[in-house]
């Protein structure tokens, strides 16, 4: 089973197009508890309601060798039937890119990987060779510097595009494992509306909700595909942080099923 096949089983299982990100700071979570601990309690109660973790890379890599073994160790706790989005935003010359892709996929064994576009094709080309694993494309990203390069005009065969809109011409070109999809923030609505009619069936990556006031439901209604699926509403500090005390756990389920819940009842709508 390959990263889109185990993701869309998920999605049909939990009834969730929900992705919980483990962005799990050690200052931030309950004194006594490590962070595999606070993971793994975050991970049982939130299991049956999501589509995907997300666990980025840099909180864990901040905290030197036991925070890669807490990395590991989370992600062998996470059910198996469950994809695991490492978000690594990896992205060099070849050979390096080709060691980047052994270790988070053949050590870590994680389902697909977030990755930057600025060097080109064959700065992801080994990630693409994992057939059975996805990668997703840093395209439109949520934060308020993305503008900065993602909206510059550039030529392309004739025509006059921002650049986001050729790394999306550019993955969909690339993708012929069917194993590339896009991040694109929810903080950006029409470019969002933009990419998803333009590249209908491409899975997107949606950060930016919560704690970033990107609007839920333009996302949802924007980003979803013919199929009611095809995208993955990334939520981490408005979950895993809904409680500082000792019902993080629980707080963090109730956050997850309200935000599945407010994501299918807009689907739902949009059925009609």
């Amino acid at each position: 089973m390959n990263f889109v096949e185990k993701l869309n089983v998920a999605i049909k299982k939990n009834r969730s197009l929900v992705c919980v990100g483990l962005d799990t700071d050690l200052a931030l979570i309950p004194s006594g508890k490590s962070v595999f601990e606070f993971n793994k309690a975050i991970i049982d109660a939130t299991a049956d309601l999501v589509c995907a973790y997300k666990p980025n890379i840099a909180f864990y890599e901040a905290q030197g060798e036991k925070g890669l073994d807490a990395l590991y160790q989370t992600a062998k706790h996470i059910p198996k039937n469950i994809p695991v989005i490492i978000d690594a935003k990896r992205g060099d010359i070849g050979n390096t890119s080709a060691a980047y892709a052994r270790a988070l996929f053949d050590y870590f064994n994680f389902d697909a990987v977030t990755v930057s576009p600025y060097l080109g094709f064959d700065s992801l080309e080994p990630f693409i060779k994992y057939k059975d694993k996805g990668m997703f494309i840093l395209c439109r990203t949520s934060n308020k510097g993305a503008a900065d390069f993602q909206s510059l005009l550039c030529q392309y065969e004739g025509k006059s595009l921002p650049l986001y809109e050729i790394v999306a011409l550019k993955a969909s070109q690339w993708n012929t494992n069917h194993n590339i999809g896009l991040v694109v923030g929810a903080t950006y609505p029409e470019e969002l509306k933009i990419i998803r009619q333009a590249h209908p069936d491409i899975p997107i990556l949606i950060p930016g909700v919560g704690t970033q006031g990107g609007d839920l439901a333009q996302a949802v209604r924007y980003g979803i595909d013919a199929h009611n699926r095809g995208i993955i509403i990334n939520s981490s500090r408005s979950i895993i942080y809904a409680s500082k005390g000792t019902d993080f756990a629980d707080a963090a389920r109730r956050a997850a099923e309200t935000l599945r819940n407010e994501i299918n009842k807009v689907v739902s709508e949009l059925s009609k």
